[in-house]
């Protein structure tokens, strides 16, 4: 039978798209498993242990992107994928047209709803314990006062600019701050707005600086001087800064081995040519700027997301949850809902999904930060709250679960996960699934012996469970009574002590 030509271009499409996804995930083990140096700074290592109690934070993509419904700065750079097509504005087909009118958003850019005590009140309840905030993405529109651009919300050609909450940066740590979170800043290496990463007079190419730094050292020295500028700016002028989050990995000094981050890895000249990336030398002096940002603020936890090296403190699988524990600080970045930026109506996940990620993600000694977009008036959509509320009514039974434990082995077994605590105690996590009608009347923990006589219990319950103990393990009875009620939670817990 032949096949016409369209249909086999497909195929091959998918084909390619299907080998090129496998060595990605492949990639993506190599860097989970090698690609960590550990911090020698003990104000630091001190902070990543606190940090890693914490296990729950919150991740907010906003800008002016928000009112077009887009995902967020992608449509400005030349690349082709699907995911940053451009579909707004008078003439999307133009691209410096699109460019400019993407860029002009910041005059209508007005969101006079906007009330962080609210989200903070939120997302504490919801167990929350620190935000991630973008104070400056890829577009480079600068969510904070800076000095160093116009091309921010306080710009006088921003409505928003004569605001009493205006410098929304300092508005949103000052309020999470109150509620007892820590206070991390989200920054975008490249800007494709500041000319001196892409330079007027060049077109851009793709997502990297569109001109040669080593060929033009002037140039690219007002970059870094730019960027170390703006990222001391937010050490200095706004309050505790726990966490210094960038994004961007591409903007790095190229490494001397061959081998660069799985992101660059992946993105390297292809013989279909379809995701052709250039490995461009883009060193903005890290190891200087982190040091200069710890005079400013002492044990600051620096994450170089994808960037081998010792300036990316812990990593950040994006969207994903690793099959396994992983042997250093990690955080699992998630979308809570639609993209992450403002989608209209965005569906949310449920209460359900987001607790058994949590647990999942935790069980194997990471980090949640999910994340919530603000609307173009600067709203949480119901949704968001919704969810929020599911989790603090989990969270507020089984909390000790989650905070200051610590993977233990074998981390899963069935739908259960476990945790445990430097005191002894143990807690074994049962996922209970949409639809599922019965429980099993024991629970066989294999492997486990203690060593002394251990006392179980339900979190939430007076009741407690009857244990056995053998060479083989520990069995728990559950007790028929309490299934019903079990039944209708998104999880339980057991605690074993």
């Amino acid at each position: 039978m032949r096949v016409n030509q369209s249909i086999k271009k497909q195929l091959e499409w998918c084909l390619f798209l299907l080998i090129i996804n496998i060595g990605v995930l492949n990639a993506q083990a190599i860097y989970e498993d090698e690609r960590y140096v550990p911090e020698t700074d003990p104000l630091v290592l001190k902070k990543l242990e606190q940090w890693q109690d914490l296990k729950f934070g919150l991740l907010m993509h906003w800008g002016t992107y928000s009112q077009w419904g887009i995902v967020e700065s992608w449509s400005l750079c030349p690349e082709e994928y699907g995911w940053c097509e451009r579909t707004k504005g008078s003439n999307p087909m133009d691209y410096y047209t699109y460019k400019q009118e993407y860029e002009d958003l910041k005059k209508t850019f007005n969101p006079t709803k906007f009330n962080p005590d609210k989200w903070a009140n939120a997302a504490k309840n919801a167990g929350m314990k620190y935000v991630v905030f973008t104070t400056k993405h890829h577009d480079g529109f600068s969510m904070f006062d800076s000095k160093y651009t116009d091309y921010k919300i306080t710009d006088s050609e921003t409505p928003f600019s004569t605001h009493p909450k205006a410098n929304i940066t300092k508005e949103i740590f000052d309020s999470f701050r109150a509620e007892g979170f820590w206070a991390g800043a989200y920054f975008s290496k490249p800007d494709w707005h500041e000319p001196s990463y892409w330079d007027p007079y060049y077109p851009p190419r793709d997502r990297n600086v569109n001109y040669e730094p080593e060929a033009n050292p002037k140039k690219w020295q007002e970059f870094v001087d730019f960027t170390h500028n703006q990222i001391l700016e937010l050490l200095t002028d706004y309050g505790k800064v726990d966490i210094l989050w960038l994004d961007g990995g591409w903007v790095a000094k190229t490494p001397k081995s061959s081998i660069t981050s799985w992101y660059d890895q992946q993105l390297k000249d292809n013989e279909n040519g379809y995701l052709k990336h250039r490995i461009i030398n883009q060193d903005i002096k890290m190891d200087a700027l982190v040091k200069k940002a710890r005079i400013k603020q002492p044990g600051l936890i620096v994450v170089d997301r994808a960037v081998h090296g010792i300036n990316q403190n812990y990593l950040t699988p994006e969207n994903r949850v690793p099959e396994k524990p992983l042997p250093y600080p990690w955080e699992s970045c998630i979308i809570a809902g639609g993209s992450w930026s403002y989608s209209f109506n965005a569906k949310y996940m449920s209460g359900r999904e987001a607790v058994h990620t949590l647990v999942d993600i935790v069980a194997k000694g990471g980090n949640l930060l999910l994340n919530i977009a603000p609307s173009p008036e600067g709203e949480w959509d119901d949704g968001a709250y919704q969810l929020l509320q599911e989790m603090a009514d989990w969270m507020n039974i089984n909390n000790e679960a989650i905070y200051g434990t610590r993977s233990m082995a074998p981390y899963k077994f069935d739908n259960i996960c476990i945790t445990s605590k430097p005191d002894g105690s143990i807690y074994l996590i049962y996922l209970t699934e949409k639809g599922q009608n019965d429980l099993p009347s024991e629970i066989k923990f294999s492997g486990y012996v203690p060593q002394k006589n251990v006392r179980a219990r339900i979190l939430g319950f007076n009741t407690k469970l009857k244990c056995t103990s053998s060479k083989d393990g520990l069995t728990i009875k559950i007790p028929n009574n309490l299934k019903p009620k079990l039944l209708g939670t998104n999880a339980f817990v057991i605690k074993l002590k």
